[in-house]
């Protein structure tokens, strides 16, 4: 196998279809391009192990109603409490019990190339999923942690296939199923987490929509959240319908 070239090995390595033997080989190989390319498989194989650990972690929720006989258990949340326009977002998914998706986080966590990948793996594996928004004029009528809930709940009301049981992030919701809340829920569980990412996807679409109809305020870099050059073209041009004028500053500019 010392004979295979570093392209060839750097192949096998980089497909998986390395066998044992040949692993067990290349490691007493002394060219610098094989302990590097073995080095690299080794770091790699290490981070696959860590995050399917973390995600058998994050499933320990779900696996308690699933020993209960509920199979539809739903991950509920929401984004966009804290901007200063758009709105705010939730989620609602049922995945399978089967599927394994390494590396599923809070949406937070993970870079956009990453959150729009997991996004289109959960739309298409999910059992169903439903996807809800509250405007920046029901934020301010209700306020922000009621215009969340409401985003929640029709979330789950909108499912096509029915929750029997809810995993929620940090919230109670009005509903007559069994329930759990749970504190950093979207790190704790992975169909919150799920929530959240496509939650954020759906979210910042919606914001690059607004950006071409409001180009001056950049809103599909900032997302509605209160930076310079956001809050600048807000002391320019005003508000728009989008703002929501509960918030401060938005309010000050009233």
């Amino acid at each position: 196998m010392s004979e295979s070239t570093i392209a060839q090995i750097k192949e096998l390595l980089d497909t998986n279809k390395a066998t044992n033997e040949q692993l067990q080989t290349w490691k007493h190989d002394t060219r610098a391009g094989v302990r590097r390319a073995l080095n690299s498989y080794e770091k790699k194989q290490q981070l696959i192990k860590k995050e399917l650990q973390m995600y058998a972690d994050m499933s320990q929720f779900e696996k308690e109603y699933y020993q209960q006989g509920i199979q539809f258990v739903a991950g509920v949340d929401e984004v966009g409490r804290g901007p200063l326009a758009g709105p705010v977002t939730a989620a609602a998914v049922i995945l399978p019990e089967s599927l394994i998706l390494p590396g599923l986080t809070d949406s937070k966590k993970l870079s956009e190339t990453k959150r729009n990948y997991y996004s289109e793996i959960i739309k298409e594996k999910a059992l169903a999923y439903c996807i809800r928004h509250v405007g920046a004029a029901d934020i301010d009528k209700y306020n922000i942690y009621q215009a969340s809930k409401m985003a929640m709940t029709w979330a789950v009301e909108g499912l096509e296939t029915k929750a029997e049981a809810l995993l929620v992030d940090a919230m109670k919701l009005p509903v007559s199923l069994p329930q759990q809340s749970l504190i950093k829920g979207d790190s704790r569980s992975v169909s919150i987490a799920a929530a959240s990412v496509i939650a954020k996807v759906e979210r910042d679409e919606a914001m690059k929509k607004m950006a071409e109809a409001y180009p001056e305020y950049s809103f599909e870099d900032h997302k509605g959240y209160g930076t310079k050059a956001h809050l600048e073209a807000l002391k320019t041009h005003g508000l728009t319908r989008h703002h929501r004028k509960s918030f401060k500053p938005v309010s000050d500019l009233l």
